[in-house]
């Protein structure tokens, strides 16, 4: 898939320059970039999305001995 992206002067610099000190193309270093960044992102993206939902109310919480009565952890 094609995707096209707007970078900063200075970040398009930096990666001109590690491209051509490596002999590697800028795409490969934005494929690398995004794969090892995906799951950083995602987690916290979707952490937030969750919070926010706790916090209208939408979202189901359980306390810890809830959690442990339900798992048969209690005391």
């Amino acid at each position: 898939m094609a995707t096209s992206i707007r970078l900063a002067p200075e970040v398009e610099q930096r990666l001109d320059y590690l491209a051509v000190q490596t002999g590697r193309t800028k795409a490969f270093y934005l494929r690398e970039i995004i794969e090892r960044g995906l799951e950083d992102m995602e987690d916290y993206y979707l952490a937030a999305n969750v919070l926010e939902r706790v916090r209208k109310g939408e979202e189901q919480t359980y306390s810890l001995d809830e959690v442990e009565h339900a798992l048969g952890l209690a005391d």
